[in-house]
C-alpha cells in the first residue's frame, strides 16, 4: 500500500530522479516550455513554483537574504546561468502574480508507448 508516500518514482533510482527534476527544471526556465510526460510535469511543477516564490522573496530583500536565496537557487538547480536568469528575467515577470506560475497544455498519448503528454509553460501575465 502508498498510504501517506509523497512525490513520484518515475521509475528510476533516487539519484537518477534528482538529475532528472534538475534538468526538467532547468529547460523550463531556459525554453519557458517544455514537452514532456503528464507525470514528469506533475512531479516537477511544484519545485519550479516554489523555486519562482524564493526567487522573488529574494529579489525585494536585502543583501543577506539576496544571497541566501540565490545560494538555494543554485544547490538546487547547479547552473549559474538559470539561476541568473531566474531571478533577473523570471521572478520580475510574476511580481505581482501570487502563485499559479506553470500552466499544464494536454497533447493526448505519445504514438511509443500511449504515454499522455503535456506541455509545461510558465504562463504570460
Amino acid at each position: 500500500m502508498r498510504h501517506r508516500i509523497s512525490g513520484y518514482r518515475l521509475g528510476r533510482s533516487k539519484d537518477e530522479r534528482a538529475a532528472l527534476r534538475r534538468n526538467l527544471i532547468k529547460e523550463l526556465f531556459d525554453h519557458d516550455r517544455i514537452r514532456t510526460t503528464r507525470t514528469k510535469a506533475e512531479a516537477i511543477r511544484g519545485q519550479a513554483e516554489r523555486l519562482i516564490t524564493l526567487a522573488k522573496r529574494g529579489n525585494g530583500a536585502g543583501d543577506a537574504a539576496m544571497v541566501h536565496a540565490r545560494r538555494l537557487a543554485a544547490a538546487r538547480l547547479s547552473d549559474a546561468a538559470t539561476v541568473k536568469k531566474l531571478f533577473e528575467d523570471i521572478a520580475p515577470r510574476f511580481e505581482n502574480r501570487p502563485g499559479g506560475y506553470t500552466r499544464m497544455v494536454k497533447l493526448g498519448p505519445r504514438f511509443g508507448d500511449a504515454a499522455e503528454m503535456v506541455i509545461l509553460e510558465l504562463v504570460e501575465d
